[in-house]
């Protein structure tokens, strides 16, 4: 492991006592990021396999995204939603439109567009299904990981996640993540919706069995209950689809999204129903001052284009086969599993490896970029823009500090 320069530890230092620890990030210092690169403070140069958890899937710094957020941003950038503003309205259309859904609720992160999903959910179980009052419930997966706050925590079952923080919010029945039967066993009169990542990112890239989606849609129309997807990490690209749960040609009820809806230059989120779930929602009930606002919905508008003109989810799809083809023939007996949809992937690690933290640090020495998560798994997502010899150089890095 490479020790910072003197520049990148004062920053370190700086960092690690005025601000909270919260994160444990590798020590690279970044200040500059262009298309699947990134450069430190001392002009080093890496390639990112992260892409801010599929933040930025069109590439840090896309100059169409840039130059449409510098031109909103000399117009006009916030009103709150007590004014209309001329930004929203093509948004709201253009998702619609590009996703089939008949209707949005702009929010900013992507934990605010669970939590809007939570009140859609239960507010649909009261109006629309009559289950008495204080009684909805909905059924989540072990493993997830849909956001931080309170609420949003108290059904994880990540001890990181819950450490400390309750009581929490009761309403949530967790089950075992791609196990059918246990969701159909947990589906009561009071199920008001089944709330599951399609493929769980933060999990390791933990993909469910084939047919797992098809059967939640099953479950859920079975038992007059929702079906809502978080698509914030695996929706606008990432697996070769536009959406994750296109991968088994089924519909959900509703989805949140985030990350790649602003290519990395400005939070915006979004839930996507139709219109019987959305009209839950009256004036006044629930909102956001930034919610909606132009500067947001100028940039998310440029960042959809890009996606769609330079044909990204194709892309993905492509270049995750051959993604997948060389992660599956590296020569190292430290790999037990890789799993791997689209531009995303993880390369799970055998215990006796000794975790994925230090993998991670010898491939930013190597100038890679990527995450452990979950102790022994390397969690790989480039930006989408990225090329075929990119990839191959990168897992030619992975295959020699694994090796």
């Amino acid at each position: 492991m490479s020790t910072p320069t003197t520049k990148a530890a004062d920053l370190i230092a700086r960092e690690t006592q005025y601000g909270a620890h919260n994160y444990h990030p590798l020590d690279v210092v970044c200040t500059r990021g262009e298309g699947v690169f990134l450069t430190d403070v001392d002009g080093k140069r890496y390639m990112d396999f992260l892409a801010a958890y599929s933040a930025v899937n069109q590439g840090h710094n896309h100059p169409k995204i840039g130059e449409a957020m510098i031109a909103q941003i000399k117009t006009l950038a916030l009103t709150s939603r007590a004014f209309r503003n001329d930004q929203f309205p093509p948004l709201l259309e253009k998702l619609c439109r590009l996703t089939g859904f008949e209707k949005a609720l702009l929010m900013n992160s992507g934990a605010e567009a669970v939590e809007t999903a939570l009140k859609a959910m239960r507010k649909w179980g009261y109006d629309k299904k009559g289950i008495e009052y204080g009684k909805a419930e909905i059924i989540v997966a072990e493993g997830n990981f849909h956001g931080r706050t309170t609420t949003i925590v108290g059904f994880s079952t990540d001890p990181d996640s819950t450490s400390r923080f309750g009581p929490f919010t009761p309403g949530f029945v967790i089950v075992p993540y791609g196990d059918l039967e246990a969701v159909r066993r947990a589906i009561t009169p009071n199920t008001c919706a089944i709330f599951m990542e399609p493929i769980q990112g933060e999990g390791g890239v933990v993909i469910p069995p084939k047919g797992f989606l098809q059967g939640l849609r099953k479950l859920a129309d079975e038992s007059n209950s929702l079906l809502v997807l978080d698509e914030i990490q695996s929706g606008l690209g990432r697996t070769g689809k536009l959406f994750a749960f296109e991968h088994e040609g089924i519909r959900p009820d509703g989805i949140t999204i985030g990350k790649a809806l602003s290519g990395g230059y400005y939070p915006v989120s979004a839930f996507l129903a139709n219109d019987a779930v959305m009209d839950v929602f009256t004036p006044g009930i629930h909102g956001s001052t930034y919610g909606g606002n132009p500067l947001a919905c100028a940039v998310a508008s440029a960042a959809l284009d890009v996606l769609v003109d330079e044909h990204l989810v194709e892309r993905a799809a492509e270049l995750g086969q051959h993604l997948a083809q060389r992660l599956r023939s590296m020569k190292t007996d430290k790999v037990q599993e890789v799993r791997c949809i689209g531009l995303w992937a993880g390369v799970q690690l055998h215990p006796e490896a000794g975790g994925a933290r230090k993998y991670c640090y010898a491939l930013k020495d190597r100038g890679m970029l990527c995450k452990d998560t979950h102790v022994d798994t390397i969690r790989l997502a480039p930006p989408l823009v990225i090329t075929r010899e990119q990839i191959d150089w990168a897992v030619d890095q992975l295959e020699s500090v694994l090796s």
